[in-house]
């Protein structure tokens, strides 16, 4: 994720910390507006998502589930970049959006699509799509001990089926589950 970041135009890298650590779709990210972001409570309110359409104009609109509409706590090494990407790059208005261009525009979905291709060429994982951090991100929750319940409001997904998805079994996971298997056996 450091290489990918490092790759990304530095206005940009706040997009591979959003998708893996908060493991928020695309459309949530470029959605994402100041007033959205609260650093106090190191949370983000997920209210809205830019998508785009063939002719690459973009619609802002509500999420499609009761679900999608959430809010989603910040690790505090993502919060920090937040605030240093707030500081940097955003503008003054609780509207103002966290994802822009230079000239203070919405990014474009061709634009971002540039950027990180050029990022996955230089990390060496053109494998990778960007909807990969955000599987990445749950499926590190979910072997952190995250439930389905709880993978499900992170993801804001509306059915366990989907949060099922990023419930992995991980070698690392098993070998922890069988550790507090043992503790239970010799108490």
């Amino acid at each position: 994720m450091r290489a990918l970041a490092a790759a990304m135009p530095t206005r940009l890298r706040i997009v591979i910390a959003l998708a893996t650590w908060c493991q928020l779709r695309r459309g949530e990210i470029l959605g994402l507006r100041r007033r959205d972001v609260d650093l106090e409570t190191s949370q983000i309110h997920i209210e809205q998502s830019r998508t785009f359409l063939r002719d690459g104009s973009s619609l802002v609109k509500s999420p499609k589930t009761r679900a999608g509409r959430r809010i989603v706590a910040v690790p505090e090494r993502v919060r920090l970049e937040l605030e240093k990407h707030l500081s940097e790059f955003v503008g003054d208005d609780p509207d103002s959006l966290l994802v822009t261009n230079v000239s203070g525009e919405p990014v474009t979905a061709m634009s971002l699509q540039r950027a990180w291709t050029r990022a996955r060429r230089e990390a060496g994982r053109l494998d990778l799509h960007l909807h990969d951090l955000r599987h990445t991100g749950l499926t590190l929750a979910a072997a952190s001990g995250a439930t389905t319940a709880e993978l499900m409001h992170r993801a804001g997904n509306a059915s366990p089926e989907a949060a099922l998805r990023y419930q992995h079994a991980t070698r690392e996971r098993d070998h922890l589950l069988a550790r507090n298997l043992e503790s239970i056996i010799t108490d």
